[in-house]
């Protein structure tokens, strides 16, 4: 590890790298910012949603709440008396229930 001079400031010092080689590194930090990007944005498909607010999503009332759990329509887990619904399963089944436009 090579120390810098006492009397420089390591935040003031400049580093000559090849133009080559700055472009591969900034790519690469592209595509892991990219990477990261998308990561996240797939997480947050994964979050999940309390019974009351999924149902409210949905649009529907306690008793039919009730009765889509009840026929296992929507996958939940359920701790006590919690229920919680995963949000890629509350649209997956948003998409199966869509009806197109007419053309």
């Amino acid at each position: 590890m090579q120390s810098t001079p006492q009397n420089i400031n390591p935040s003031t010092l400049l580093f000559v790298v090849p133009e080559e080689e700055w472009r591969n590194l900034h790519d690469t930090l592209e595509q892991i910012i990219d990477l990261i990007t998308r990561r996240n944005s797939d997480d947050s498909s994964n979050e999940w949603i309390e019974s009351e607010d999924a149902r409210k999503l949905l649009g529907i009332s306690p008793k039919t709440w009730q009765n889509y759990r009840d026929q296992r329509l929507i996958p939940f887990s359920q701790i006590g008396r919690k229920i919680y619904v995963n949000r890629t399963d509350l649209d997956a089944f948003l998409r199966q229930h869509r009806i197109a436009p007419r053309k």
